[in-house]
C-alpha cells in the first residue's frame, strides 16, 4: 500500500493506492495552518499499513537531499507554512521512504507515466489555478538543478492595454501575478467562473500564457505540453494561446499541430495524485536495492 499526498495552496489530496495509479480511498482536507492540516493528514494514513510515501508539495520547496532543510516548505507567501518541515514532520509518524517534489512535478511525472504524455520521455505539466507552476520531464527524469522549476514566476511583456499591476508578492507582475486565478478575480472583480461569456478576460489570459509557453518551448524543446488547473478548465482559452503562441514564434519553430501538441491533463484532476503514488513507489524501490 502506498500512499500519496498532493500538498496544494488550496487543499490536500491524500490517497492510498499503488504503482499503477490504482487509488483505494482518497479525501481532502483545506490548506489553512499547519496545526489544523497536518493531523488530519496524519489521522487518514493511520488506518493502513503504507509501505512508502509520495509527496507532491506547492512550493518553493527544497528538494535537495543534501541539504539541512530538505522536505521544507520554503518562502512560500502561505501563511503558516514558510520553513515549514513537511517531510520531517509526515516521517515522525510514518518511518518509511518518503518521495518528495513538487505538485506540478509529481503531475508531470504521472502525465509521462500514464496520462497525455504516455511513452514519451520530454514534457512539460503546468497548472494555472491558485498559482501557477510547471513540472518538466527532460530525458526521461525529472528536471532538477540548483532547485525545482519555478516557471510560473517567468517575466512576461504586459499587454498594452492591462493597466493591473499584478499581484505576486515578490514580481508583482511576473506570469503568476498577471494570468494565475487571483489576479484574473482582482483584475476583473469576479471569479472566472462567472466570466465565461467574457471573450475579453480569456483573450487576455491566452496572451500571457502563450509568452510563457514560447520560453518553455525554446528553452526546454517539451515533446508535449499539459495545462492543467482550475483556470484552464476554461477551455476557449485554449484557442487564444493556440492564435498568440504561433503569433509569438512566428514560424522560427517547426511544431506539431498546436491542438494535440498543447492539451489538458490525460489524468484529469488525478495528475498530482497518480504522480505522488509513483513517486513513493519510487522511493521504495530506492531503499530497496
Amino acid at each position: 500500500m502506498l500512499a500519496a499526498i498532493e500538498a496544494g495552496g488550496t487543499k490536500f489530496v491524500c490517497a492510498v493506492g499503488d504503482e499503477k495509479g490504482n487509488v483505494v480511498e482518497r479525501i481532502q482536507i483545506p490548506t489553512t495552518v499547519p496545526e489544523e492540516t497536518m493531523p488530519q493528514v496524519i489521522d487518514f494514513f493511520k488506518k493502513y499499513e503504507i509501505e512508502a510515501i509520495g509527496i507532491g508539495s506547492f512550493g518553493p520547496v527544497d528538494v535537495n537531499k543534501d541539504s539541512a532543510t530538505y522536505g521544507y516548505i520554503t518562502s512560500t507567501p502561505k501563511p503558516g507554512w514558510k520553513n515549514y518541515p513537511l517531510v520531517q514532520t509526515i516521517k515522525e509518524t510514518f518511518p518509511v521512504p518518503i518521495g518528495f517534489n513538487t505538485d506540478v512535478n509529481a503531475a508531470a511525472l504521472g502525465e509521462a507515466t500514464y496520462g497525455a504524455a504516455k511513452g514519451l520521455d520530454s514534457c512539460l505539466y503546468i497548472t494555472v489555478g491558485t498559482g501557477i507552476g510547471a513540472g518538466a520531464i527532460v530525458q526521461g527524469n525529472l528536471l532538477q538543478g540548483l532547485t525545482h522549476p519555478e516557471m510560473g514566476h517567468v517575466l512576461v511583456r504586459r499587454h498594452p492595454e492591462d493597466p493591473y499591476q499584478g499581484r505576486c508578492p515578490f514580481h508583482n507582475d511576473c506570469l503568476e501575478g498577471l494570468a494565475a486565478g487571483p489576479a484574473v478575480e482582482e483584475r476583473w472583480g469576479a471569479k472566472g467562473i462567472e466570466l465565461v461569456e467574457r471573450t475579453e478576460v480569456w483573450e487576455l489570459e491566452g496572451y500571457y500564457i502563450a509568452q510563457a509557453l514560447m520560453q518553455y518551448i525554446l528553452i526546454l524543446s517539451p515533446k508535449k505540453i499539459i495545462l492543467g488547473g482550475g483556470v484552464m478548465k476554461q477551455k476557449q482559452v485554449f484557442s487564444y494561446v493556440y492564435n498568440y503562441l504561433q503569433q509569438f514564434l512566428n514560424g522560427y519553430v517547426d511544431l506539431p499541430e498546436l491542438s494535440s501538441y498543447i492539451v489538458s491533463p490525460g489524468l484529469g484532476d488525478n495528475a498530482g495524485t497518480v504522480g505522488s503514488l509513483l513517486l513513493a513507489s519510487q522511493a521504495l524501490q530506492g531503499e530497496n536495492e
